[in-house]
């Protein structure tokens, strides 16, 4: 008896550290990852063809494209303005309009480098 007790001992202590030794975020799906690198080529194109073909055929919407994506450490807007494509960050800064945030904290972003 006293191996068994032993035994779960060494396991119950065992685990935090199992669970803390695991990744915190879980591997992103390939697709939406080729996905998500695509978009910022795009955005980095100065293309608006370039661009809507490829959220449109991602089935994207340049609003969650410009408020969500993260390209480089940057948002896709200021990311597209640093390789001088000023278009496409036109174009999304358009979708997003005249709105003013306030409260950010509970904003979530995707971020892709490549």
């Amino acid at each position: 008896m006293t191996t068994i007790k032993k035994t779960l001992v060494a396991l119950a202590a065992s685990l935090p550290l199992i669970a803390i030794s695991l990744p915190s975020q879980a591997a992103m799906d390939p697709y939406l990852e080729s996905a998500l690198i695509n978009v910022c080529k795009a955005a980095k194109s100065n293309s608006i063809l370039k661009l809507n073909s490829t959220t449109k055929g991602y089935r994207l919407k340049h609003k969650t494209v410009a408020l969500k994506l993260v390209c480089n450490g940057q948002d896709v807007i200021s990311f597209a303005e640093s390789y001088g494509a000023n278009k496409t960050a036109a174009r999304l800064q358009k979708s997003i309009g005249n709105v003013s945030i306030t409260d950010v904290a509970a904003l979530s972003k995707v971020k892709v480098t490549f």
